[in-house]
This record gives C-alpha cells, structure tokens and sequence, in this order.
C-alpha cells in the first residue's frame, strides 16, 4: 500500500480540525450502504469524482463519518490520520483517487462490521443468474480484468466492481453494492475491445483512471444491488505457461485470504477485535459458497474460459 495511516486520539483530531477549518471550499455528504459519509476539500477535481461515484445524502442528515482532503506542504505525501472514536480521517497530500474512495468505503465499513455485523469485501461481486459470484485477489491478480470479461456475457449482472459489503443471513451470504459508478483502468478497451465506447467517452485523470456509469454500455438492468453469494474465486499469479483452477476446501481458503490481509490493504484499524470478527464473517462466508483458486498465469481468455467454466456459463 502506497499510503501510511497513523491513528490519532479525539484531541489531535480535533486540533486537525481547526487546522484545515479555514480551508474547506466544498462539503458533501454521500450515502454508503446507510452511512451518511462527509466529505470536506478544497479541491474541486476530488469534489466532482465523488459526486459522479458515490451516492448522495441529504444535507440535512448528520454524518457517520467524515474525510478531509487536503494538500499540506508540511506534511509527508499520501498520509493518513484516523481518529476510530468520531470516525475521522485526514487524507493529505494524496492525489489518487482510487485511495480517496476507498478510504471512503473503509470508513463505512468500520461503522458497518463494529455495530452492524456487515462487513467489507474489497473485490468484485456479480450475479450469474444462478447467484452470486465473488472475485478475490492481490492487485494485479486481473479482478478487474475478469469482472469486466464476464460482462461481456449478457446474462451476468453486477453489484460492484471493486468492493461491497455483505452479511450473514441464515445460511446464505447476502452481497450488497456500495457505488454508484465504476472507476475504470484506461487500457480496459486494449483487453476487451468491447467496451471501446465507454473509454471513448470517459475522462481519465492524470493516473489514467476515470468514474463511469456502466449502464451506458451494459444498459440499467444489468446493475443490481444486491445478490447471494454462491461462489468465491479467488486470483492468484504465479509462474507458468497456462492459466489453472482448483476447488479448495474452505479452510485452506481462509488460511489463504487471512494470509493476505484478505486482500484488503485500506482496512483503517488492525487490532486483535477486527482480527477475530473478520476472521469469523470470513469463515462463514467460505463455509457457505463454493471456492475455487484460479491461477492467472495464462492469458486473459484462458483464464476466462476456466471461470465461465466453474459458473456453467457459454
């Protein structure tokens, strides 16, 4: 992870307040999964970003939790203050986007897992008509790159593209969707010629990332927002000449993803308490699906026939 996060007490977050008071040019809130979600900058590129990608929230309800965006010479470059008590995070000196939301998100979601047992996945989630299917991986892994391959088939829907938040419900993993539009890689097109208008028509910013609405390619039905999980494939790359899948029972799987940081590297708290109650979602989580690694060693559509393959899709 490029960026730092120091935890801070009430008191150094209420002296960061008065810091950047003066400072603040724009406030929104946004909705994430019930959270009402503040943010306050004084730039208007990030303003505009997260109005296109997160959902709005009336003015007139008070917030959950609150980010500053700030750049500030006299702080380090991508550095991060969390206050856990009022739910407060600096952001400063951090130009990507993608760190922005997903700060954002994480915020949410450490309200979510403490008082509402709804925890946070940071990957992809999509509906085969069957249920759910959710992908996992490092970055690199090609989360992204698969997600987006299966929505070229136009009978898979989708939730989320990079995180969402899910529950226990009975028997079943229920998913949910956190953002209303999708921040997409640039060379999306070069992989999946098919998606060649929606980059046409996106502006990307100076790390060739861009907020679009999906449904301008995909249409408004192929967006849902919810699912049950049914499967987990989780990415992994190592040598080879030839993209391979497993299904693996699950306590290797969460040996696997408890290694990993369960792929999440924006989780705002690590302590002994997140570790337990993580470790458990996730376990009834595995116990409730069906898991399959995948190696990604192959090329892209190699890989994708093993995963249509694992979801019974043409």
């Amino acid at each position: 992870m490029g960026y730092t996060i120091t935890l801070i007490s009430v008191e150094e977050k209420e002296d960061l307040v008065k810091r950047y008071a003066s400072r603040i040019r724009y406030e929104l809130k946004s909705e994430i999964y019930g959270c009402c979600i503040k943010l306050l900058t004084d730039s208007a590129v990030v303003r505009d970003r997260w109005s296109d990608n997160l959902y709005s929230m009336s003015q007139n309800v008070r917030s959950h939790g609150r980010l500053y965006v700030f750049n500030d010479p006299d702080e380090k470059n991508d550095h991060v203050y969390f206050d856990p008590y009022t739910k407060t995070v600096f952001l400063l000196n951090i130009l990507y986007y993608g760190w922005i939301k997903s700060l954002a998100l994480s915020v949410a979601g450490d309200i979510l897992e403490d008082e509402h047992e709804i925890y946070s996945i940071h990957g992809a989630c999509l509906d085969t008509g069957r249920g759910g299917l959710c992908i996992l991986g490092a970055s690199g892994s090609g989360k992204t790159t698969h997600t987006y391959g299966l929505l070229r088939n136009e009978t898979i829907r989708v939730i989320a593209d990079d995180w969402f938040f899910s529950r226990v419900y009975g028997s079943t993993i229920l998913a949910y969707g956190s953002e209303k539009n999708f921040y997409i890689r640039a060379d999306l097109a070069t992989i999946w010629p098919e998606f060649h208008d929606l980059v046409d028509r996106a502006e990307f910013d100076q790390e060739r990332r861009a907020v679009v609405d999906l449904r301008w390619v995909v249409g408004k039905g192929r967006i849902l927002p919810l699912t049950t999980l049914r499967t987990v494939i989780i990415l992994t790359r190592t040598e080879g000449n030839s993209s391979t899948c497993e299904e693996i029972d699950n306590g290797k799987a969460l040996v696997l993803l408890e290694k990993n940081g369960y792929y999440n590297p924006h989780y705002l708290v690590r302590n002994p308490h997140k570790a337990r109650i993580r470790k458990e979602f996730f376990r009834n989580l595995l116990t409730r699906t069906r898991v399959f690694e995948v190696n990604t060693a192959g090329t892209p559509e190699e890989t994708q026939r093993l995963i249509k393959k694992i979801n019974n899709l043409n």
